[in-house]
This record gives structure tokens, sequence and C-alpha cells, in this order.
């Protein structure tokens, strides 16, 4: 009977240590077990802000430095209304420096005006007015200047000439406004011909996917290195990006630079493009070319032998100088629009030689002429 007794007894505690013991373990897995989520997504079990990828770093690392160097560009004119009351007209765009003085490039569109009053704001929300000392309209690039009379930081011009399709790039600018946008995207073609709002035609473009609207103009197009290669100008079609931008070869721009020294390359020549039926009926070859009407004394072209017009003929609705020789060609390029001619001579610098085909007296020549120098456009 005891023994029965105490079997019973070692049975009891023994079942209440067991049921304890298994409330306990459950006890603890509850409290160490997450709590179910209020969402259908899950994220990882350690937060990761600093993994980041190695073209991201890239793109931070470019960011950082060149938007303290990327600008924005308003430009005042004042204009009359119906009533023929005065108003200012304002026009924003982006521009980018390129000297710790201050010197500061962007589209020749984005300053253009009468009498436009230009201001600059820089990355840090200082203001400053800026004046205009060159323009390149055949371009659409312009050089304007500021004085902060403080050290600025600005932008390293890199080689357009050696970029490639596919290639990585980045803009900068201020769209619709926007201060400081970042977009990315690749080089999709190069070599592009494009037309500006004024109906000039805009050569070797570079086409971009990287997302370009209205006030990123002037801005600059940058390779992987941080280095521009090409200046925001164009978008396909009118309103915002649909991933098909044009930006303008920084090489044009650093020729602009150095014309601004040297001097841009002058033939010394005046006359008109004629093409087709006018050209045939003037005796000249149908595919044209242009026609010189007057040489500058002691030009190039006077030296290399060249000729203006000696008379005055009536053809259907149109005056015309002719007797003078038709430049066809140069340097191989045939002339075939309106401003080929001023297009080929600014391939050149002040001194080199190029080689004119020409038409004179029924039959086509070579003359060969080393350009001279005169003062590019300052305003």
């Amino acid at each position: 009977m005891r023994g029965r007794t105490l079997l019973l007894a070692a049975l009891l505690v023994g079942g209440f240590i067991w049921l304890t013991s298994k409330r306990d373990a459950g006890v603890r897995r509850w409290l160490s077990a997450p709590s179910q989520p209020s969402v259908s997504w899950t994220g990882p079990d350690v937060a990761r802000s600093a993994g980041m990828s190695a073209d991201e770093q890239n793109n931070i690392e470019i960011y950082k430095y060149a938007n303290q160097a990327t600008v924005n560009i308003t430009s005042t004119v004042f204009q009359r209304g119906f009533f023929f009351e005065i108003y200012p007209a304002r026009e924003s765009g982006s521009g980018f420096l390129i000297s710790e003085d201050g010197q500061i490039i962007t589209n020749n569109h984005v300053i253009s005006g009468r009498s436009p009053r230009i201001q600059v704001t820089l990355a840090d929300k200082s203001q400053y007015d800026a004046e205009v000392v060159v323009r390149d309209p055949m371009n659409d690039l312009a050089l304007i200047r500021i004085r902060a009379n403080r050290k600025l930081p600005f932008l390293r011009l890199g080689d357009s000439d050696h970029i490639q399709v596919g290639q990585k790039v980045l803009a900068i600018g201020n769209p619709f406004g926007l201060a400081g946008t970042l977009t990315t995207g690749i080089i999709s073609s190069l070599g592009r011909t494009i037309r500006d709002e004024n109906g000039n035609e805009l050569e070797d473009m570079i086409q971009t996917d990287a997302a370009i609207n209205p006030g990123n103009s002037g801005g600059p197009l940058l390779d992987s290195q941080g280095n521009v290669i090409g200046v925001n100008t164009a978008i396909y079609g009118p309103g915002g990006n649909i991933g098909i931008g044009f930006a303008m070869p920084i090489n044009a721009a650093k020729r602009m630079l150095e014309e601004r020294q040297t001097g841009r390359p002058v033939l010394g020549v005046t006359g008109t493009p004629i093409f087709g039926g006018l050209a045939e009926a003037l005796d000249l070859p149908r595919e044209g070319g242009f026609l010189i009407y007057e040489v500058t004394p002691g030009s190039p072209a006077e030296r290399a032998g060249l000729r203006g017009a000696r008379r005055r003929v009536i053809v259907g609705n149109y005056e015309v100088l002719v007797g003078g020789d038709l430049i066809m060609s140069v340097d191989g390029r045939p002339i075939q629009g309106q401003n080929d001619l001023t297009r080929a001579l600014r391939r050149k610098r002040p001194g080199e030689t190029v080689e004119l085909e020409i038409f004179r007296d029924g039959r086509r020549m070579k003359v060969k002429v080393e350009l001279g120098s005169a003062r590019a456009t300052r305003i």
C-alpha cells in the first residue's frame, strides 16, 4: 500500500515538472518569434545601406562635385505687350563653370534676346549677374562670366572625338526649374544632325537616352570619369523627355574657346549658295555650291587667286551677281546647304590649308588656300 502511494506521488511530481518545462519552452519560442508583418513583403535581415554597387558609387561621387559646378541661368528680355506695355519675359536653362574665375559655358539659345539680363544661381544659392563674352550661334554655344570675388568649383573638359556608342553618361541640370537634377544613360548614337528653333542645322550631335528636359539646356553631359563630353542642347519632339536627347560635343566648345584667343579661320569671300534650277540657269553645275560675289582685298582668297562677280543678271525674281568662282567642295566635302562653307571652315584653325574644288569658265579645278584669322564674335 505504501509502495503504491510513493509511486503515485512520483508520477504526479514528474508530470508537473514535464508540463512546466514544455510551457516555458513555448513561452520562450513565442517571445523570440518575429511578429507577423502587416504587409505582404519582406525585407533583408540586416540593413545594407552602405552596400551600393560600384556603378552607384560612381554616380554619387561624380554628382557630389559636378553639381557644385553646375549653375542655373535665368535670362530676362523686356518685351512689349498687346497694349504696348513693357513686361519681362524670363527664360531659364543651365550651364557649368570651366574655371575658378567664373567662366561658364551654356547654350546660345539660353541667353538669347535683344537686351537680356542674365542671372546665374550657383549650387549654394548665391546669385550673380553675368556678362556675355563670346557667342557661337552656329553651334548654339556661348561663354558667359560672373565675378564672384572667390575661387569657384569647375569641371574638366574631356575629348568628344573618342567617345563611343554604349558608354555611360550622366546629365546634370535644372529641368523645369528643379535645380541639381541628375539623370544617367548611355550614348545612343553619334554624328546626328538636327535643326534648332531657327531652322539652323546643328551637326555632329551626341544622341543620348539620359533624360533631358526643358531647363537642362546648357548643362554638362559627363562621362564616367566626370569629364564634360557634351553640352545638353535639345530634345526630340515638344514637351518633355522621351528618351531621345542631344548634346553638342564639347570639342565644339573648345574650338570656341580657342578662337577667342587665336581668332576664327577666315577665307575672305562673300556670296550665296546656289543649287538646282537656278544653278543651271546660270550655266553652272546642277549640284551647285557657294557662288562668290566678292573677294576681300588682301585676304587668303585673293592671294589664292579666287575671283568675285563681274556683272548682275536677273533670273526669274532673283537678281544674281555672276562671273565669280563657284566653290563646290572643301577638302572633298560637297557644299550642299546654306551654311556648309562656314561649317567646313570652322573645322579648321587659322594658318591651316584647305583644298577647294571650284567651277570657273566651264571647267572644274582645285585650289589650295591658307586660312587667315579674325577675332571670334564678341558681344
